[in-house]
């Protein structure tokens, strides 16, 4: 009998075959409003098998590419700070095996571990993030790893510059005050992305899609909802012109919630995007 291994859909190559190495960082203990982003790598998975391989928009399969799923990390979640060092020690791992790695999160912080590992791999790296929120205060409710800091600490280590927002229609003040000095962020949309993406197309890339940038009537299973957003083909298009134009050198996906959506509509939406983004990016 052969042992019945949890993968994402066709996503069940051997790890030194691959050029993708899938992971989940099922950690949401900095959660500010609606905790459940831990359970999204499993339910991803799970739903992955009422997904077709092929993408029609890219015509690729994903059975014509190999992805290793290496499952999800097990996270302290009375710890960020361990948490993000054993995300970080993972994503070592895989950059230097000269793999790119995708991780499922779990709620933002986890681009934080990851970043560290590819920041340190890629000094040039320059970062996209697609978010709803800003995720730019330095500290919330005292704390300074949260959700609510992650492109903060983000910035810390990759410098003025480096950092490019999409969808954006949420944060303090003070984020925006502040982010205008150091970041250059696209309200609502995603009008400055063909741009954005031709003077960085020589420069290596981090992706990180928090998934409330898609709209609730999209995508209501998230913790954080916020009305205004962008639709899923402008999310699905935007993921295939950075594959298209970028050298991606390792991205994210996260904030799916599924609990707050039984429909499982929210679900459906993430495994296509998560399909769109492997196919997209594997070279």
């Amino acid at each position: 009998m052969e042992k019945n291994i949890h993968t994402f859909i066709a996503c069940d190559h051997a790890y030194e075959d691959s050029s993708i190495v899938l992971f989940g960082a099922p950690f949401d203990s900095t959660t500010s409003y609606r905790p459940g982003t831990r359970f999204a790598s499993s339910a991803i998975r799970n739903e992955s098998f009422g997904l077709e391989t092929y993408s029609p928009y890219l015509n690729r399969d994903l059975t014509e590419i190999q992805v290793y799923d290496g499952g999800d990390l097990e996270l302290p979640f009375g710890s960020p700070q361990q948490a993000l060092e054993d995300i970080e020690t993972y994503t070592k791992k895989v950059l230097r095996d000269g793999k790119l790695p995708l991780m499922i999160g779990g709620e933002h912080l986890v681009t934080l571990g990851a970043v560290r590992a590819v920041s340190a791999a890629y000094p040039d790296l320059h970062i996209l993030h697609f978010d709803a929120h800003a995720d730019l205060r330095d500290e919330y409710l005292g704390v300074m790893l949260s959700h609510a800091t992650v492109m903060h600490r983000c910035w810390e280590l990759v410098g003025n510059g480096r950092i490019f927002q999409f969808g954006i229609r949420s944060g303090d003040k003070s984020e925006f005050v502040w982010g205008a000095e150091h970041v250059s962020t696209c309200k609502f949309t995603f009008d400055t992305l063909e741009e954005t993406i031709q003077e960085l197309k020589d420069k290596p890339i981090y992706v990180t899609v928090d998934l409330d940038v898609l709209d609730p009537s999209v995508f209501p299973g998230t913790g954080t909802p916020e009305a205004g957003g962008v639709s899923f083909e402008e999310l699905r298009r935007a993921i295939e012109l950075i594959g298209k134009h970028c050298n991606v050198v390792a991205a994210d996906m996260n904030e799916l919630s599924p609990i707050y959506d039984q429909s499982g509509a929210s679900t459906a939406v993430a495994c296509k995007i998560l399909r769109e983004m492997l196919l997209s990016l594997h070279k």
